[in-house]
């Protein structure tokens, strides 16, 4: 005799639709664990590819600032250049005004104007001849008071002074907005 023969027919019909449940639903998980088990693959692989691109991206980033800080430090590197050759004409030029300066106020050297002899001034022509006891020979010329001289030269390194500044900002502007 057999275990199933002895067993009443309606729990027979019974135990055999759960031992069919039983292998239905045993297959049916095996078939979700397969399915987990190759979209849980595809997620890992998209999920690789993923991480390589931004990889790849960051390593593209990285590099292309890199290139940007290099052009920026030989800007600054040309700027600074470019700064000490314009701060060297500048101190060139004031100190070249002082000395100036300094020659007119000791009275060792004198500022003069030429004269126009052909112009009528109240009393006649100015005379062509220089003063006696003078050893310039050429155009008539007329000395400036020291004061005045200083003046004048003040003016003229003020303006010294302003177009070594303007071919600077000149020279800056050029050199930034030039691209390297």
């Amino acid at each position: 005799m057999r275990v199933i023969d002895l067993i009443p027919a309606p729990y027979r019909l019974l135990a055999i639709g759960v031992l069919l449940a039983a292998l239905v639903g045993g297959s049916a998980a095996s078939a979700w664990q397969v399915q987990d088990w190759r979209y849980g693959r595809q997620l890992e692989q998209q999920a690789r590819r993923q991480t390589e691109t931004l990889n790849q991206l960051t390593l593209a980033a990285a590099a292309q600032q890199q290139a940007e800080q290099a052009k920026r430090l030989a800007l600054e590197q040309r700027l600074s250049a470019s700064e000490q050759t314009y701060y060297r004409a500048l101190s060139d030029a004031q100190r070249d005004q002082g000395r100036l300066r300094d020659r007119l106020a000791t009275a060792d050297l004198r500022l003069s104007v030429l004269l126009d002899t052909t112009a009528v001034a109240g009393n006649g022509p100015v005379p062509a001849t220089s003063a006696t006891g003078s050893v310039v020979h050429g155009p008539a010329r007329a000395q400036l008071d020291p004061a005045h001289a200083q003046r004048i030269i003040g003016i003229t390194d003020a303006g010294d002074q302003g177009l070594i500044a303007l071919a600077a900002c000149q020279a800056y502007a050029k050199e930034v907005s030039t691209p390297k």
